[in-house]
């Protein structure tokens, strides 16, 4: 017989919020705990793998989040001079039409928020976990304000990766950081409607556009835009005029004039520090961690939001199968680690290509792994890494790749239903390289 737990679930980002659905789905009681005193999504574009994808398929909100996403078929990096250091299609995969999806988090945030509220699920709000003590058999969350919660069989810490919940190394924050910006954009606007792009000076700058879709119907379609830039010299961007750094920016990327219009103030821009750690446990009694609480990287193979997804998909599977609470959690844990080892390994091979101070590594970039990477075994591999697939992780949890056919429909019925009230969109190419 299935056992039904109560359980706490520590913060409402994507893997929160798609644990706590597929949690009370299968019976379970869940309580949702969020720091903010109103849930809110933090940051700006995100991509959606097919990795990540195939969980919000087998959860039923596929076509609601392509309502709300941009296709993605590439992604492409030119070097300042023109030279093309990365050049990663989906079709490389072999498998038919596959694509990413480029979303606002606010986006993804909205439909799994929505369906929290609609299946009833507790949500206390204004509560900041800042640990957890075992108490006779159950575990209590405590919280900054000196109250406790009410026992719970299971705790699961999904409050990212500066959790606070059985604080251990604290290490591991990455040199380097992104500025982002969300920026508004029109159907005429000369940008590629299908590609995130990037252009790089060496490894120590980089500046990316990635179409994100619409955040909600009436809304207009918007792009991600960001700057790689050191933690340490993020002061000293904050304290000097914003045209200087607008000058910086075109200078590696003239062409990106018009959303670099759009951003008239340092406000304007969002500052994200990155870590790279990963809990040599992800479990222990009667408390698991998911997505970045357990597992936090660089943003550079875009796989953070598909982790998490597959994370929330196999605690759900695991307390399904195991007899009791902690083989269910053995059995997740087992089932996620070898991808999560294999992907936390690669990005932190991959970062030093594109976000260091070293010559060496842009070199090797530019002059060894890009003119590899286009040959066909090894541009499917590339593939493999980019859409979250490589290791195989969706058989390991029973999952299919999605149905991209069917997802295509919907994004073209959305993108149909645009045209009619707006002017044609330009065609689907990348913006012109410097000469």
């Amino acid at each position: 017989m299935r056992q039904s737990y109560d359980i706490a679930i520590v913060g409402c980002g994507p893997a929160g919020l798609a644990a706590a659905l597929l949690l009370h789905r299968d019976g379970h009681r869940v309580t949702l705990f969020e720091r903010f005193d109103e849930p809110q999504p933090l940051g700006s574009g995100l991509m959606l793998q097919p990795s990540g994808m195939a969980v919000l398929q087998r959860m039923g909100l596929a076509d609601d989040i392509a309502a709300r996403g941009a296709r993605i078929d590439a992604l492409l990096g030119r070097e300042e001079n023109g030279r093309i250091a990365l050049d990663a299609p989906y079709a490389k995969l072999g498998l038919g039409e596959a694509f990413g999806i480029g979303i606002h988090r606010a986006g993804l945030f909205s439909v799994l928020y929505q369906r929290v509220q609609e299946a009833g699920i507790t949500i206390l709000t204004g509560h900041e976990a800042r640990g957890s003590t075992v108490d006779g058999g159950k575990r209590r969350l405590t919280f900054f304000d000196g109250a406790a919660s009410e026992p719970f069989d299971l705790v699961v810490d999904a409050s990212g990766w500066a959790s606070r919940i059985e604080l251990g190394d604290r290490q591991g924050l990455l040199p380097y950081g992104a500025l982002w910006a969300t920026v508004p954009v029109q159907p005429d606007d000369p940008h590629a409607r299908n590609l995130l792009e990037q252009r790089y000076r060496r490894a120590s700058q980089m500046v990316g556009v990635l179409p994100i879709g619409s955040r909600g119907p009436g809304l207009p379609d918007e792009v991600a835009f960001f700057w790689s830039l050191r933690r340490s010299d993020y002061q000293r961007w904050r304290a000097a005029p914003i045209e200087g750094w607008k000058e910086e920016v075109l200078r590696l990327w003239p062409e990106v004039d018009f959303l670099l219009d759009r951003i008239s103030s340092h406000a304007d821009l969002t500052f994200a520090r990155y870590a790279h750690r990963s809990a040599h446990r992800p479990y222990r009694e009667r408390l698991v961690r998911i997505g970045d609480a357990w597992h936090s990287a660089s943003p550079q193979l875009g796989q953070g939001a598909n982790m998490a997804l597959l994370d929330a998909w196999s605690l759900a599977a695991g307390l399904r199968e195991g007899r009791i609470l902690q083989e269910g959690l053995r059995l997740s844990a087992s089932w996620r680690r070898d991808h999560v080892a294999l992907y936390q390994a690669v990005t932190a091979a991959f970062t030093p290509l594109f976000q260091s101070d070293a010559a060496l590594w842009p070199w090797l970039r530019d002059r060894i792994v890009a003119p590899l990477s286009r040959l066909g075994p090894v541009a499917r591999l590339q593939a493999q890494l980019m859409s979250g697939l490589f290791g195989f992780p969706l058989a390991m949890l029973g999952l299919d790749l999605p149905d991209y056919s069917a997802i295509a429909a919907s994004m073209a019925a959305r993108a149909s239903s645009l045209s009619q009230s707006n002017s044609p969109c330009t065609r689907h190419t990348s913006l012109p390289s410097p000469s």
